[in-house]
């Protein structure tokens, strides 16, 4: 083996030309601009094609692009997926369906689906909520509930009215005397049931009581109780809408209940598992469900596969073989894998090609520091100081021939939408970047500075009347991709290249050989 490789992922920060709502232009961060005018770079493609989604005006995110990363290979993802499933119709012949479908015809019960109302392709497209709606009514389902949560981060921060219009549009063109859809509950991603990383179980537990009990704040429409959160809260996004029951004659018109059936039409996984634990963990202990209903309950795809999360699901995920870390483990290199909570699963599970388990217990050491419970504007610094010290102490030690890290300060907190702070928390990692460059000093080791996606470099939109307003979602733009190492170059070859030419390239600074599936190298 070569001399090691320090690899960090700056979550969220592209590059852009415009310094329009710019806030990695905007910040103070003299050791990135260095490195980008002194170190062979190049920019990388994060999104659309380059990642496995279905075309190039899909954004990236930081799952498909910590797959890519991690495996050198571009896999069919999410909405393309679940994309080639409905229009093929497999998935409506899956037995999964079939058993939901049976369950509620049979026991003339409802049909739930909860999901993330937006067609951002990150999480969920409502595209596939309305072909499953449609496709139930001709199965012969008569009662449909939908419990959308609203996104303002990966679409336009105030947008939720356009989707909630839309699907509503939808249902009503589909609804007679035989058949009956309506939204039933709802509220923003970042109040109710979408935590990740067992992060705010609390969160969880509030898209419970919503979703399952009907209990909270009741209205006569969705649209009603958007417009009164707007109306409470100025300049309130749609992320963060309180959670709202959709009531008639006083009585929530969709509570889960024994005999019905359930789909998470969700399809990315982090923010999936823990409201699937709640449906399918018997046991379940995190917080007190009230009642358990016997539902038949599914996700759009298995969110994770080691612990069968959840059991039934609509589409097989990628099955992802070949990746790095494999083959590092195969020339007994030992690795070690750092980050806060909130990115934590991505440079570990997702890496590995969506696996908990590791590959070797001897060679795979991971390091979670738990991430604060608090709007990441409030803490732009996040956890990366932390995160730097335990990447030098790894550094220091000696023990490691591949060292990986993730900040996530350009990309959570470039999801609130306030440029100041997602300025502060770019310049945060710049510091920890000098940091790390000082290391230096006394140990011998490449450095390899990246990113998954944009985010923090797009922070402001226009919308189409010209008013300027936040922008929460991921970006379309590139990322860096920079070597440095003080013993000599590596002069990047002239190509157009992606995140899946990353691992080839960790591999040939290794001096390892390159599997033959893999993207090519860029050196």
């Amino acid at each position: 083996m070569s001399k090691p490789v320090v690899l960090i992922v700056m979550d969220g920060i592209g590059i852009r030309e415009d310094s329009f709502g710019n806030a990695v232009a905007a910040a103070n961060k003299p050791t990135l601009d260095k490195l980008m005018q002194s170190c062979p770079n190049t920019k990388l493609k994060a999104h659309g094609t380059a990642v496995g989604l279905p075309s190039d005006e899909d954004m990236g995110n930081s799952e498909v692009g910590h797959n890519a990363l991690g495996c050198g290979q571009v896999y069919a993802q999410g909405a393309k997926l679940v994309n080639n499933s409905i229009d093929s119709g497999s998935m409506y012949k899956s037995e999964t369906w079939d058993l939901l479908l049976s369950n509620v015809k049979s026991n003339k019960s409802s049909l739930h689906f909860i999901g993330l109302l937006s067609d951002g392709n990150v999480h969920s497209n409502v595209s596939h909520l309305k072909a499953m709606i449609a496709e139930a009514k001709k199965e012969g389902a008569a009662k449909v509930r939908v419990h959308a949560l609203l996104d303002g981060r990966d679409v336009p921060a105030q947008s939720a009215l356009d989707y909630i219009d839309d699907l509503e549009a939808h249902m009503s063109a589909l609804n007679d005397g035989g058949f009956d859809a309506r939204i039933a509950s709802g509220g923003g991603r970042m109040k109710i049931t979408m935590d990740r990383y067992e992060a705010d179980w609390d969160m969880v537990q509030r898209g419970w009581e919503t979703h399952v009990l009907g209990r909270g704040n009741l209205f006569d429409s969705a649209t009603a109780a958007i417009q009164k959160a707007r109306g409470e809260h100025e300049g309130i996004i749609d992320q963060d809408v309180p959670p709202f029951v959709i009531a008639e004659n006083g009585a929530p018109i969709g509570t889960i209940e024994d005999n019905d059936s359930v789909v998470l039409f969700n399809f990315r996984g982090d923010r999936a598992l823990e409201i699937s634990q709640c449906f399918d963990n018997e046991n379940f202990d995190k917080f007190d469900r009230v009642r358990f209903p016997k539902v038949v309950y599914a996700g759009m795809l298995q969110y994770d596969g080691d612990l069968k999360i959840p059991e039934k699901f609509l589409v097989n995920p990628p099955d992802i073989h070949n990746t790095l870390s494999e083959h590092l483990v195969k020339h007994n290199i030992s690795q070690y894998a750092v980050s806060e909570t909130q990115k934590y699963g991505h440079v570990t599970y997702f890496w590995n090609g969506n696996k908990n388990e590791k590959f070797s217990e001897t060679l795979e050491h991971f390091y979670e520091l738990p991430s604060d419970r608090v709007s990441f504007d409030e803490r732009p610094w996040m956890k990366c100081a932390e995160v730097t010290d335990k990447i030098l102490e790894a550094i220091a030690s000696g023990q490691y021939g591949f060292i990986r890290a993730n900040y996530p300060n350009g990309d959570m907190v470039g999801h609130t939408g306030n440029y100041d702070a997602a300025k502060i928390g770019v310049e945060c990692v710049d510091l920890c970047l000098t940091r790390i460059m000082a290391a230096y000093e006394e140990h011998d080791f490449t450095l390899i500075i990246t990113a998954d996606h944009g985010n923090a470099d797009e922070m402001y939109e226009k919308n189409k009347k010209g008013e300027i307003s936040p922008k929460t979602a991921h970006t379309l733009n590139p990322v860096p991709f920079i070597i440095y190492d003080k013993s000599g170059e590596h002069p990047i070859i002239p190509g157009d290249y992606g995140l899946a030419n990353v691992a080839a390239t960790v591999s040939k600074l290794l001096g390892l050989d390159i599997p033959s599936m893999w993207e090519p190298a860029m050196i």
